[in-house]
């Protein structure tokens, strides 16, 4: 007598994955867990301090899908290919979430916790990392004077200088809505990337014209999709300022900054500007 067809089936079934394997798994070729489990060198005998490592090690590779989602939305833009610019923003947004979230396991550090392993950090400091300075780069926030922790590391310092003489996003951005007829002044077309971008009027006067279009517009919705990540963007510079004021009061930082009152003027400043101020004038 023949099984029925489901107990054929489950008996030709395996009772366990394939566990053989030449060299390493697959799963290791291609994750490098090994590597990255490995990655771990504490200076101290403070339990907390595994932590700090770790969280910031995941903070590092977060910044650079990051820096890889900012990349191609500014690729797609300048090819006109907006709802791809859309897609690396939204993806790019719920990274930032996750990014954000790493706080938590720093967030209620008390001072007396941090100073147990913060003699571990030396001179070292955020404001150095380098893929967070392509990060900001990419937001436009431009300083040259960001590259000079850097002129020691030469392909360290060249990327950086290449990324510094490259256009942002918005100013991507601000092409595409030229390219679309709308009135972006010649003078922030033509301007030094390699600088600061500053807020104009004259941009933000387009922001509310496309605003009080149609709000399924497609650059109105490039628009909601840059404001998702502006938005986010400046909930880690606070959770930022909060960690740090939680650990170490007004101390001045590792790495000689100004702690706490330098990350309070950054949690001030508006990530494209434009699109904040214009919602007044809707």
């Amino acid at each position: 007598m023949s099984q029925p067809a489901h107990q054929s089936h489950a008996a030709q079934e395996p009772e366990t994955p394939h566990l053989d394997f030449q060299g390493t798994t697959p799963y290791e070729d291609y994750v490098k867990a090994d590597v990255l489990t490995h990655l771990q060198h504490t200076r101290s005998d403070d339990p907390g301090e595994m932590v700090f490592l770790v969280t910031t090690q995941v903070m590092e590779l977060w910044f650079t899908v990051l820096v890889h989602e900012w990349e191609t939305a500014a690729q797609a833009l300048t090819e006109d290919r907006v709802p791809a610019a859309i897609d690396a923003l939204k993806r790019s947004a719920r990274e930032l979430e996750a990014l954000n979230a790493s706080w938590r396991p720093l967030a209620q550090l008390t001072p007396a916790q941090f100073n147990a392993y913060r003699s571990a950090l030396g001179e070292g400091s955020g404001f150095q990392s380098v893929m967070y300075r392509r990060l900001e780069f990419l937001l436009g926030e431009k300083s040259a004077s960001m590259l000079v922790p850097h002129r020691g590391a030469p392909r360290t310092h060249a990327d950086l200088e290449k990324a510094l003489h490259e256009p942002c996003l918005y100013d991507e951005v601000l092409r595409l809505l030229a390219r679309r007829g709308h009135a972006i002044p010649d003078a922030l077309l033509t301007r030094d990337v390699s600088r600061r971008y500053e807020p104009s009027e004259r941009v933000e006067a387009v922001w509310a014209e496309i605003y009080r279009g149609d709000p399924e517009g497609e650059l109105a919705r490039l628009g909601e999709a840059l404001t998702d990540v502006a938005e986010l963007v400046w909930r880690w510079r606070n959770d930022h300022l909060l960690a740090t004021r939680r650990a170490m009061g007004a101390k001045a930082g590792t790495g000689g900054s100004a702690g706490v009152a330098w990350l309070e003027k950054r949690a001030q400043k508006s990530v494209f500007p434009e699109l904040w101020t214009a919602r007044s004038y809707v």
